[in-house]
């Protein structure tokens, strides 16, 4: 019972509160232990097998940690008061759901997109995204906005929890150290797992497990949109036509479900740091990519997020009732 009321108060917090901007972030510590323990990696290992097994121990080191310390924080906010224990467990599992986080911002780049400036949205886009926005056009600056909102619709809204739901249903382990956990995965991924220097080594444990954590949370989120969208076989029909030519296994997928729906067409050459890289093209250009389009896009996240946030509560209180 306590987990269902934790869930629900963590989607309000998210839905009207989000994160504030300077409050103090799980994932900025992760980021701060991150670099501190990457820029000591990079010092003392210089070889490719001493570095891989650098980023091993920095892969494990903190998912498990971040999962363990979740964990033990919860335990002692029970101990004071099971009231705090609540509160506590539900910020925590608010901060893990970027749900809102993506609304602002692609809200903060449609707004002066919508006004015709063209030189703000820019500016505001590479805040959000890797590739190079200098030059991007209306229709490119769309595209990256809806990319955006659409592959971190898995990895920073369902994934996180799909794992706290998982969480709940083990004896003992709690809605928090599993999707922490996951997030530092994510954390991880986004800070060293590249294949350029100096992550090459460095950052490989860390992408490659991001993978396979989010492969299930990503099909799963696929079949979801299927369904809500009421055409289920041609959206996975196309999924298996372009989502499995991208190189990641799970961004295409996330990506490629929401282009089916929408009728619009992702992917295409990106440039990052002067350099273009090409990306398979996800869907039929059947429509332009408009802000209506990364409005649907969002709605049918929220949409599938609460679904599944029924399901959990329905779950939660059969399993406590058989106990």
């Amino acid at each position: 019972m306590t987990s269902s009321v934790v869930l629900i108060f963590a989607a309000l917090l998210d839905y009207f509160i989000g994160d504030p901007w300077g409050w103090p972030h799980p994932v900025q510590v992760m980021g701060w232990v991150i670099s501190r323990l990457n820029k000591f990696s990079i010092q003392v290992c210089q070889s490719s097998i001493t570095q891989r097994i650098a980023g091993i121990i920095l892969g494990i080191t903190l998912i498990f940690g971040s999962g363990c310390v979740g964990w033990l924080i919860i335990q002692i906010a029970k101990g004071l008061h099971p009231l705090w224990g609540i509160v506590l467990e539900s910020i925590l599992l608010a901060s893990c759901f970027a749900l809102q986080s993506l609304r602002t911002a692609a809200e903060a780049v449609l707004k002066p997109l919508t006004a015709g400036d063209l030189a703000s949205a820019r500016h505001i886009l590479s805040n959000y995204v890797g590739r190079d926005t200098q030059k991007l056009s209306e229709p490119e600056i769309l595209r990256a906005v809806l990319e955006t909102v659409t592959e971190n619709a898995t990895d920073g809204v369902m994934a996180p929890l799909f794992y706290a739901i998982v969480g709940a249903c083990l004896p003992g382990v709690g809605l928090i150290p599993l999707a922490l956990a996951y997030k530092a995965s994510s954390t991880l991924d986004s800070m060293v797992g590249y294949k350029q220097a100096p992550y090459t080594y460095l950052g490989w444990f860390s992408a490659r497990f991001e993978d396979y954590l989010t492969w299930l949370p990503c099909r799963l989120t696929v079949i979801t949109l299927a369904l809500l969208s009421g055409k289920p076989r041609y959206v996975w029909r196309m999924c298996c036509r372009d989502a499995v030519k991208d190189p990641s296994p799970n961004s295409g997928w996330s990506e490629c479900a929401y282009a089916a729906i929408l009728g619009v067409q992702m992917g295409g050459t990106n440039w990052y740091g002067g350099v273009p890289k090409p990306k398979p093209l996800l869907g039929d250009a059947i429509h332009p990519i408009t802000p209506t389009a990364i409005q649907t896009a969002l709605l049918l996240t929220r949409y599938a997020f609460l679904l599944w946030l029924a399901i959990a509560i329905a779950l939660l209180f059969i399993l406590n009732r058989s106990i």
